[in-house]
């Protein structure tokens, strides 16, 4: 199985327009609104990491009534999780099972832009399917595939490049193996707690962000 590449990071916080404004100051561009995740109790803003990645600021939409538990939403911002692009995700699945990580059930999402466009992926439940399942940070991505929805990279802010990503862990060797089964490739040294760090080429200069 090839090596899967970065799809999108995602950045959890309990005040979606705060940690929107709160970005643009220090990477030097405005997220943009994305929408909303009907049924889910969220919704989220987006700026481009140039190509086809991008970074997705994800926080509760009080408009709905399901919420989501608050522990997963953080008052300071954090980066939570990322995922993987998976075009053949059920083959990706399948091959990550037989290597003894499961990735979690596929499942079927959509959401519409501000401009009334719908966008339609499917993503694996495991590592949290995007927020993690108990306020965690995962360093073992989730997979997704677009089909034939534009890519969400392609209509949002850009100016900013993701130069690299890696994690930290207290025991790498903890989830080097799951990262193996993915066929991903993630550098995870020791630290304190589990940690994401993305190194980003901004108008402001290169920043990290965790």
């Amino acid at each position: 199985m090839s090596e899967l590449t970065v799809d999108h990071l995602v950045y959890v916080t309990a005040d979606l327009e705060a940690a929107s404004a709160a970005l643009e100051a220090l990477l030097g561009v405005r997220p943009a609104g994305g929408g909303s995740h009907v049924g889910r109790g969220t919704r989220n803003t987006l700026l481009s990491l140039g190509g086809d990645v991008y970074l997705e600021l994800l926080g509760p939409d009080p408009e709905q009534e399901v919420q989501q538990p608050a522990s997963r939403f953080p008052e300071r911002g954090l980066l939570r999780t990322w995922a993987v692009k998976a075009p053949e995700i059920e083959a990706t699945v399948a091959t990550a099972r037989s290597r003894g990580y499961d990735p979690g059930d596929v499942n079927d999402m959509s959401r519409a832009r501000p401009d009334g466009v719908l966008l339609e992926w499917r993503l694996t439940s495991g590592s949290g399917g995007g927020l993690g399942s108990g306020g965690e940070v995962g360093l073992v991505p989730f997979l997704i595939d677009w089909g034939e929805t534009e890519h969400p990279a392609l209509s949002t802010p850009g100016g900013c490049t993701l130069v690299s990503l890696r994690g930290e862990h207290p025991d790498p060797s903890a989830v080097t193996p799951s990262l193996a089964a993915l066929g991903v490739e993630l550098e995870v040294g020791v630290g304190s707690a589990p940690t994401l760090v993305a190194t980003i080429d901004t108008p402001n200069g290169v920043v990290e962000l965790r």
